[in-house]
Parts: structure tokens; C-alpha cells; sequence
């Protein structure tokens, strides 16, 4: 079975969906169709935008989701899902893959999923750190040691997990996780901790949001970050959206979900190669590929 697979924050570029624009006039017009949802001239900075200018939250998440959906909406008749997941920020471009989510609706959720996520970064200094090299149970239990919030956040595959939480909890966490045999574990450069409690005021905010948008029956099951299982029913789907801001993203144990539910290939929609190297290491038997 076919698998499509959408990435999340930080597999922006500078000059991103700059070749889609330009070779499909089906393209073209949605990207100018998001300018006007979005109230500025997104596409100017995906195309002629220095990295850092990618880098703000208001502008990655929209760009990588438009590059996203816009790719997998120009494959016409040879997109043919048997089932779909997306990491972090790429559950929504997966939602408008399976067809639960139309266009319009879901950059709405994601442009105020970006606004939501900034203004709680900016509430309370925090970050996120990646660990490599440990078993999950042993950060996990390093996490629960630390004072403060720090909690596992991405589970990207074996020997290869994020932790998210208030600055000096993650500063103490990664000193005891080195003492404790991890190869590396070393604090990223984002704005702040995404899937983790710091997160409740953007989750409230981008509930209401969610509550008020209409989400239809999928063409195929999508496996949720929250739950990693394949889910079909809307209101569910609708309420592990919800709880996704405050969750960790449980990549490893969907994908391995996945396999056994039958995806023999994977293939990623969207800039970047990311999801496919982790989808390598996870489970070395299945095909990968990337359409970007």
C-alpha cells in the first residue's frame, strides 16, 4: 500500500514552490489565492526570501504547507493514498490530502496555528533540544528527574528524540542525558517549546478555530500524531488535531503503525527529505521516495 508522508517546521529553503509557480498555472493560482487569505505576499518571501525571513513561525508553517498541498494537488490522477500522515505542522497538509480539510479552510488553521504558536513562545522563555543516541525510556525517565517542564516531544525514530520545555530544565536536562551516555544532545534553533504544556495558550486559542471548521469524511485513514493509530472519523481526527500543540509527535510509532496496517512505500510530499531518512531508519524494508 502507498503511503503519502507531508514534513513539518524546518524543511523550509529559500526559492521553495518557486518552480511549481512557474510551470503550472494550477499552482500559480493558488499561491495567489493564499496571498489573499493570508493578508500579505507570502510567496514573495518563499521565492526571493533569505533563510532567515523563512524562519519566522508566521511564515514557515503556511509556506511549508503550501508547498505541500499545492505539489500533491498538481499530481492529479496519480495521487492515490492508501494512507496519510504528516509530522507536526504537516498533519494539516496530510488533512487536505485525504480530502477532510479543503484548501482554504486549512491554511486558516494554520496561519492561526502560527500566530497562536508565536504568541506562546513569546509568553514564556523556553526550547526544545535534540538527544541522540539513547533509548526513549531512558530520556523519558531523565525528563520526569528535572525540575520545571521538560517533556519528550518528537519521537523522530530509535536513537533520535526531542525534548521540549522551559530554558534552564532543558539546559539541566541535556547535562544529565550526556552524563547518562547520549552521543549528542544539543539545544535548537527555534522560538520555543512546541508540544509541550508551554503550549496550552495556542491550543486554546487554535481550538476554537478547529471547533468552528467543518471537517468532512476522508478518502483514506490518516495516522494522527497524537495517537500514531489510524484514524477515519472526523470528530476524532478533529479532536487529535486539537490535542496535537500540547503532544508529543509520535513519528516513530506511526510509521511503524503504518507498516503493519500494510504501507509498503512512503513518499514524501514537500520540501526537504527529512521524513524519508527517518522513515529509513525506522524501518529499513519499505520503499522511500520524495516528490518536492
Amino acid at each position: 500500500m502507498h503511503a503519502y508522508i507531508f514534513p513539518g517546521q524546518g524543511a523550509q529553503f529559500p526559492g521553495m514552490g518557486k518552480d511549481l509557480y512557474e510551470k503550472s498555472d494550477f499552482a500559480k493560482g493558488l499561491f495567489e489565492k493564499a496571498n489573499k487569505i493570508l493578508g500579505f505576499p507570502i510567496t514573495d518571501i518563499m521565492f526571493k526570501g533569505f533563510a532567515e525571513d523563512l524562519k519566522q513561525t508566521k511564515v514557515t508553517q503556511p509556506a511549508i504547507f503550501l508547498h505541500s498541498v499545492i505539489l500533491a494537488k498538481t499530481l492529479g490522477d496519480d495521487f492515490k493514498p492508501g494512507m496519510v500522515a504528516g509530522h507536526s505542522l504537516g498533519e494539516f497538509s496530510a488533512l487536505v490530502a485525504n480530502a477532510v480539510l479543503d484548501f482554504e479552510s486549512a491554511l486558516k488553521l494554520v496561519s492561526k496555528r502560527a500566530q497562536a504558536m508565536q504568541k506562546a513562545c513569546e509568553l514564556e522563555p523556553s526550547t526544545m533540544a535534540a538527544v541522540l543516541g539513547l533509548e526513549d525510556q531512558i530520556v523519558e525517565e531523565v525528563c520526569h528527574q528535572v525540575g520545571g517542564i521538560v517533556v519528550a516531544a518528537n519521537y523522530n525514530c530509535p536513537g533520535q528524540l526531542v525534548i521540549s520545555g522551559e530554558l534552564n530544565s532543558i539546559d539541566h536536562a541535556c547535562e544529565i542525558l550526556r552524563e547518562s551516555g547520549a552521543r549528542r544532545a544539543v539545544v535548537l534553533p527555534v522560538g520555543g517549546a512546541f508540544h509541550s504544556p508551554l503550549m496550552e495558550p495556542a491550543q486554546e486559542e487554535l481550538g476554537v478555530a478547529i471547533e468552528e471548521t467543518v471537517f468532512n469524511d476522508p478518502i483514506c485513514p490518516i495516522y494522527q500524531n497524537v495517537t500514531a493509530r489510524a484514524v477515519t472519523d472526523p470528530a476524532e481526527i478533529k479532536r487529535n488535531l486539537m490535542m496535537q500543540l500540547t503532544s508529543p509527535v509520535r513519528w516513530t510509532q506511526t510509521v511503524q503503525h503504518m507498516i503493519a496496517d500494510g504501507a509498503t512505500e512512503f513518499t514524501e510530499v514537500g520540501p526537504g527529505k527529512v521524513l524519508q531518512g527517518l522513515v529509513r531508519k525506522i524501518d529499513r524494508s519499505v520503499e522511500t521516495n520524495g516528490i518536492n
